[in-house]
C-alpha cells in the first residue's frame, strides 16, 4: 500500500534524512532492549539503583525511538523497527549473557549510550543543511543522550 504526503523536502533529500533517521531508530531501539537486559540481569550491592536508572534510560530510548519513527513518517517514508531492522540498522555491540555485576553494568551501557550520543550528534550535523526540523529532534535526543551519559560516569 503506498501513502503519499505532502513533503518539500525533495527525493534525494528525503533519501538522505530517512537514512540517518533509520540508523538511529535502530540505534535507540537496540539500546532500550539491551537496557532491559542489563536491568533484569544486573548483580551487586549497587543494585537497586543501576536497575532504577536502566528503567529511565530505556524509557527515555524508547521515547526517543518513537520520535524518530514518527518523524520519519512525516517525511512520507514507512519506519523499520522489526527486529530484523534492528539487527541490519544497530551499531551496539551485544551485551554479555547472564548475569552482569552492577559496576560492569553502568560500564556497559556507558559505552552504549556513549556510542549513540556521538552518532546521533554526527548525524544532526549532517542533517544541518538537509531538514532542520530532523535535526532538531536529533540534538533534543543528543542532549537526553549525553546527559544519561554524565550520569552513568559519574557512579564509576
Amino acid at each position: 500500500m503506498t501513502v503519499s504526503i505532502s513533503t518539500d523536502l525533495g527525493y534525494e533529500v528525503q533519501t538522505k534524512v530517512a537514512t540517518e533517521l533509520q540508523d538511529l531508530l535502530a540505534d535507540l531501539i537496540d539500546l532500550s532492549l539491551q537496557g532491559k537486559q542489563a536491568h533484569w540481569n544486573v548483580v551487586g550491592p549497587l543494585f537497586q539503583s543501576v536497575h532504577v536508572q536502566l528503567d529511565n534510560i530505556v524509557d527515555d530510548a524508547r521515547m526517543w525511538a518513537d520520535d524518530v519513527a514518527e518523524r520519519k513518517v512525516t517525511i512520507d517514508l514507512a519506519a523499520d523497527g522489526q527486529p530484523g531492522d534492528v539487527a541490519k540498522h544497530s551499531r551496539l555491540e551485544p551485551l554479555p549473557q547472564g548475569y552482569i555485576a552492577d559496576r560492569e553494568a553502568v560500564a556497559l551501557m556507558e559505552r552504549r549510550v556513549a556510542g549513540v550520543a556521538s552518532r546521533a550528534r554526527q548525524a544532526a550535523e549532517r542533517l544541518g543543511d538537509l531538514d532542520i526540523a530532523s535535526q532538531d529532534l536529533i540534538i533534543e535526543i543528543v542532549r537526553g543522550l549525553e546527559k544519561h551519559q554524565w550520569m552513568l560516569r559519574a557512579q564509576r
